[in-house]
Parts: C-alpha cells; sequence; structure tokens
C-alpha cells in the first residue's frame, strides 16, 4: 500500500470511494508518471470533493501497487551478472580440480610403470642366467619364451575386444558405466579390469621365474607379453586417448593417432560401439564402413591438440 498527496484549494470536502479512479480527477490526485509507468500497475482507492472556499487543503489519494514485470526482470538480470561474475571462479576452479587429478594419475601411472618394467627386466635376467649356470643354453625354453611374449601381447588384443563387447558392455555394464560418464576423481571403478588383468599375468611370471623347462618358460613368456600389452593399454588408451597424463611424442605418431580417433569413436556410439579393440580399431572401423569418419575424427583431435 502507497500514499500519493496532491494539495487542493478548499476549504469543506465530502469524500466518497470510488473503485477507479476519474481521467481528470487523476491528473490532480496521481502524479502523471505515476500512471504511464509501465512497471507499476495500481488499483486507486481516490477521494473525490468539492471546493466551498480558497483554504488549502491536502487530500489523500490511496493506491496498492503491485510489482508487475519490469522490477521482475531487474532482479533476473542482476541474478545472472552475478552469475557471469561467479562463472571464471567456477571455470579455474574446474582446471584446478582437473590438473591436480591428472598429476595424481600421472604419479601413479610413471610409478607402476616404472616398477613393472622394472620387475621384468630384473626376472628375465635372473631367469636366463640362472638357466645357463650349467654352460649349456636352453634355446628351445629361451625362444619359446620369447615366442609366447610376442602372441600373448598380440593375443591380448584380441581378448580385450571380445571381453569388451561380451562382458564389459553387457554382464559387467555395471562397473564399465564410469568410463563412459564424466570422471569424478583421479580414478574411476573401470580401472579395476586392470587389476584383474595383472593377477594372470603376475601368476605366470611367478611360475616361469621359480621353474625350469620348457612349460615354465612359456609361462613366464605368457605373462610377460600380458605385462607388455597392458603397459602399452596404459599409456595408448588413458594417456594419448582420454588425456589422463601426457605421453609426449606418443601422441605424434601416425598410427596411435588413429588408434586415439577409432576409440573415440566407440564412445561417440556412431557404430553400435565399434571398435570394441585398441590397437586393431582402425581395422575394424574399416570392416564396417567407419573409414571415413575415422580420418574426420583424426583431423579433429590434431586440431584440438594444436588448441592446448
Amino acid at each position: 500500500m502507497a500514499a500519493r498527496i496532491s494539495v487542493g484549494s478548499t476549504t469543506t470536502a465530502h469524500f466518497t470511494q470510488t473503485p477507479s479512479l476519474n481521467p481528470k480527477l487523476a491528473s490532480l490526485v496521481t502524479p502523471p508518471t505515476l500512471l504511464t509507468c509501465p512497471s507499476v500497475v495500481k488499483s486507486h482507492r481516490s477521494l473525490r470533493f468539492k471546493m466551498k472556499s480558497p483554504n488549502w487543503t491536502v487530500c489523500l489519494a490511496m493506491e496498492d501497487v503491485e510489482l508487475s514485470g519490469g522490477e521482475q526482470k531487474l532482479g533476473e538480470i542482476q541474478d545472472s551478472e552475478k552469475a557471469i561474475e561467479n562463472k571464471p571462479v567456477r571455470a579455474s576452479e574446474r582446471a584446478a580440480r582437473k590438473s591436480s587429478e591428472r598429476f595424481t594419475y600421472l604419479i601413479a601411472a610413471v610409478m607402476s610403470s616404472l616398477g613393472i618394467t622394472s620387475m621384468a627386466v630384473v626376472t628375465v635376467y635372473c631367469r636366463f642366467s640362472w638357466q645357463m649356470e650349467g654352460g649349456e643354453v636352453p634355446y628351445a625354453e629361451m625362444f619359446g619364451t620369447f615366442a609366447l611374449s610376442f602372441g600373448a601381447a598380440v593375443g591380448m588384443e584380441y581378448w580385450a575386444r571380445w571381453a569388451h563387447e561380451a562382458l564389459w558392455h553387457a554382464s559387467l555394464w555395471h562397473m564399465h558405466e564410469s568410463h563412459h560418464r564424466p570422471r569424478e576423481g583421479p580414478f574411476e571403478l573401470n580401472d579395476v579390469f586392470a587389476i584383474t588383468n595383472a593377477v594372470p599375468a603376475i601368476a605366470l611370471l611367478s611360475y616361469g621365474f621359480f621353474h625350469k623347462g620348457l612349460i615354465p618358460g612359456l609361462c613366464f613368456g605368457a605373462g610377460l607379453g600380458i605385462t607388455v600389452f597392458g603397459m602399452a593399454y596404459m599409456f595408448v588408451h588413458d594417456g594419448l586417448v582420454h588425456r589422463r597424463f601426457p605421453v609426449g611424442p606418443i601422441a605424434n605418431v601416425p598410427y596411435f593417432r588413429r588408434v586415439a580417433a577409432a576409440h573415440q569413436l566407440h564412445h561417440s556410439d556412431k557404430f553400435s560401439g565399434v571398435p570394441f579393440g585398441l590397437f586393431l580399431g582402425p581395422k575394424e572401423l574399416e570392416e564396417v564402413g567407419g573409414l571415413g569418419e575415422l580420418d574426420k575424427e583424426v583431423d579433429r583431435r590434431i586440431k584440438s591438440s594444436k588448441c592446448l
């Protein structure tokens, strides 16, 4: 409720209350600027009077003032201005959090890589030194170890492709789904699969290291091949594709660029999830007619890397 004051010349006034204000009286009782203001809607309780003598009398016109969209829009504009002011702060906080996550994962990747690499080198050296102590070189066993190392590394690509499609995108989707959603923190539930694959590799390496003979040599080679594949997968998949840590010159290798682009198309679901493998992903896309999209994604990633 607001009160407006106007001054009239009268000594005695007879007042009656009217539901609306006469246009001629409105100019006397209410300032014109108030009547024409687009941001105010008024319901008047006005006072009508009749002059008797030239004395000054103060008349009051009571108005119910209701705010309309003008002031509401002003509040919305103020809220949007505050949001714009807070936007750089939130962006800097997200960038700082992302940088912290990348650093945390980088430390984990470097420590695990150095640890696994050093253990693999030491075990291979010790095992072959131990086998040649008697002066006789076990050529068959050594050949079997190296052959199965290469075979296991290649076989893991096909195993990962099958498991990715038949298990991770099926019965184990509740775990793998974390890899297809925005990550909160440096790690995700999908990282459990990397630990799961490390268990048979450690078991095979341990058995082959502490026993002599062709079969232990083959087991040792299989464990070594799984380990090599796991390390390569981490650098290409986690580092190059999803940029969880910097990979240096690996990003400039043309074939690895195509591998990264192919896996990015897997996350876009443009070809029903194909490719499900990693290192042979471009070959899978070729089989479903996706080379055109692959080339576009390679160009997009190159432009994106130049902007970083």
